[in-house]
């Protein structure tokens, strides 16, 4: 079987989403009683691996890195009673794709960090680039599947008058889907290296949580927290699962039921979090709860009830004291 022809790919101007599209081999039609499909592989120049799409489709758009080469391959599978249910594979053909390189690599923002802090907004914040001219301009510009274009950050955050930071909020429908990143810069007569990245907002959300003690038996303190998800916060249905927990006391002790058979020590518990495995590819903890739940021991306990058992007996002394002397009187 022939390869597919005129394959090419161009660039929707979606900060690296490019489309890729091609024509089927020729004299296809002759094959009418065998299954055409295509394997599609690409993958950014420099990464060791190939991604893989089996497809009927003449058409796809895929996400790249665009501060790098784009390399396709494409074969055409067939299979069916033409080929004795044989699957019969084609040359490969191939493309690349790579946008005009603009200014010194060194002039490229650095240090560009995002957290989704509370499932709720995105916050990103950058450095200039190394070699960054007087009243440089950063913009950053996003787009994922739903946009009908790339938008620009409505929300930045400024350090001397520069743009070094922006807020994102409204991204519940970019969840678990590639997210594209620009962040350009402009100055007079200058051309700056773009930043281009791709996020994947799963694995960059945090979640704040707050720990609370529950009533005590004889033997054992018992802990719960939950998250705090905030207003307009959107979990997908398995979301319950999708968060591990850490706790520390001042004790060391790491279990959710804290012992009271020593009691000579008081427990203060903070509680952190994080996306798990079966929910995001990575991830980081949360900041430590800022309120810390004290567990008391057992003799400050007994003090308080004895203090109250004290008095009443001293006051109940007095008073029979006082009355003895005025019957002597």
């Amino acid at each position: 079987v022939a390869p597919p022809r005129d394959l090419q790919i161009t660039d929707p101007g979606l900060l690296g989403s490019l489309d890729v599209e091609w024509r089927p081999p020729p004299h296809i039609q002759t094959f009418n009683e065998c299954t055409v499909k295509y394997k599609f592989e690409y993958r950014s120049t420099g990464d060791r691996d190939w991604k893989v799409i089996f497809t009927r489709k003449l058409k796809l758009r895929v996400g790249f890195d665009l501060s790098r080469s784009a390399e396709v391959r494409l074969q055409t599978l067939l299979q069916g009673r033409c080929t004795d249910d044989v699957e019969v594979q084609s040359d490969w053909v191939y493309a690349t794709f790579q946008t005009s390189p603009q200014g010194n690599l060194e002039s490229e923002v650095q240090n560009f960090h995002c957290i989704y802090h509370d499932w709720e907004y995105l916050k990103c914040t950058w450095q200039p680039g190394l070699l960054t001219p007087r009243g440089v301009h950063y913009g950053l510009y996003y787009w994922y599947q739903g946009l009908e274009q790339a938008l620009q950050c409505g929300h930045y955050i400024q350090e001397q008058g520069i743009n070094v930071g922006c807020v994102l909020q409204n991204l519940s429908q970019a969840e678990y889907q590639d997210l594209n990143i620009c962040v350009n810069g402009s100055a007079a007569a200058t051309l700056l290296r773009p930043l281009y990245t791709t996020l994947h907002l799963h694995n960059l959300g945090n979640d704040s949580r707050e720990a609370a003690g529950d009533p005590q038996t004889a033997q054992a303190h018992f802990l719960h927290w939950e998250t705090d998800p905030g207003g307009g916060m959107s979990f997908p249905d398995s979301s319950p699962f999708c968060f591990l927990s850490q706790i520390v006391s001042t004790q060391m002790e790491t279990a959710l039921t804290i012992s009271r058979a020593n009691q000579s020590h008081v427990s203060c518990v903070r509680v952190r979090g994080r996306t798990n495995i079966f929910c995001a590819d990575q991830g980081f903890w949360s900041e430590w709860t800022q309120d810390c739940f004290s567990v008391s021991r057992k003799e400050d306990k007994q003090l308080f009830i004895l203090i109250p058992v004290i008095l009443s007996l001293s006051i109940s002394l007095i008073i029979f004291m006082l009355i003895g002397q005025c019957k002597k009187r």
